[in-house]
């Protein structure tokens, strides 16, 4: 049985939260990329992390969602490696209990336009990949992929340190918000994942957590990999300068019940969702029981 298999066998485990809008509101600037404060205020980073698992999260992710050398084109090698490596210190630190499973984003470049080649993609998921595995992350998650093709290059690349790799692709585009930016479905997404070693396959970001319930059980037809689910708090609102996610973390939870019953062995939330959310989630977990 594979270690993932192995944490999974007591049922499915709740993940944490969005990153992004927390860092946020302990202060991150707008325009600045969050990974960076993995050195420069490891503090306002470790909070987030420790909020996730006193609201009761078993995985915890790192900081480290840009930190691969093309999102962060013009930094040192160096400095993206010291950045991945104290991302899963800051989140393992927090953590106590909970895995720890380190966060591998997009490259924000498109292979199909011939914006950037396979060669670099490989090279700089490779080399996050090394850097998260020997910093003692437990899994590699690969997240927010669009396109298929990238999410295969980073699989290979997560896979090679020998740890878990589980992908994650954003679905929302479509008449019915059921595909990739880049068109990929849930059941060429699943194929396609499976095909390449991954030993979960999920969705997050999105549009809501109503819309992964039937995302989640076509991923659970279409593959055997374990199902990892982590929706947005709804749709954005922007009111002034500050962005809002109207869902309630009482009506994210509502939805437990129905995205369990669909396949998912993972559940958190993505943008917009706080520690209440995964309170929530728990609550949810504890009734079904």
């Amino acid at each position: 049985m594979s270690r993932l298999r192995e944490w999974l066998a007591d049922g499915l485990l709740i993940t944490d939260g969005a990153w992004g809008t927390e860092l946020q509101a302990r202060g991150l600037p707008p325009g600045t990329i969050p990974d960076t404060w993995n050195l420069t205020h490891p503090e306002r980073v470790q909070a987030v992390a420790r909020a996730y698992a006193d609201a009761g999260s078993q995985v915890i992710l790192t900081n480290t969602f840009r930190a691969n050398a093309v999102a962060m084109k013009g930094v040192p090698e160096a400095d993206i490696d010291a950045i991945n490596r104290a991302g899963v210190a800051v989140s393992r630190g927090a953590a106590g209990q909970a895995l720890v499973f380190a966060s591998i984003g997009p490259t924000g470049k498109m292979l199909l336009s011939g914006e950037i080649d396979s060669e670099q993609v490989s090279a700089a998921f490779v080399a996050q990949s090394r850097s998260l595995a020997e910093a003692g992350a437990d899994a590699l998650l690969v997240e927010t992929m669009s396109d298929i093709e990238e999410a295969r290059l980073a699989v290979k690349a997560a896979k090679s340190t020998g740890l878990p790799a589980i992908v994650s692709f954003a679905f929302d585009s479509g008449k019915n918000k059921d595909r990739t930016m880049m068109g990929a479905t849930p059941e060429a997404v699943a194929a396609a994942m499976a095909e390449a070693g991954a030993d979960a396959v999920g969705a997050n970001c999105g549009v809501g957590v109503e819309q992964a319930v039937p995302i989640c059980r076509r991923l659970r037809a279409a593959c055997d990999l374990p199902i990892w689910i982590k929706p947005n708090a709804g749709l954005p609102t922007i009111e002034g300068s500050a962005i809002r996610y109207r869902t309630s973390a009482e009506f994210f939870a509502s939805h437990y019940a129905a995205l369990r019953e669909a396949g998912a062995a993972f559940l958190g939330g993505c943008c917009g969702s706080t520690p209440d959310f995964i309170r929530a989630l728990v609550s949810a977990r504890r009734a079904a029981s």
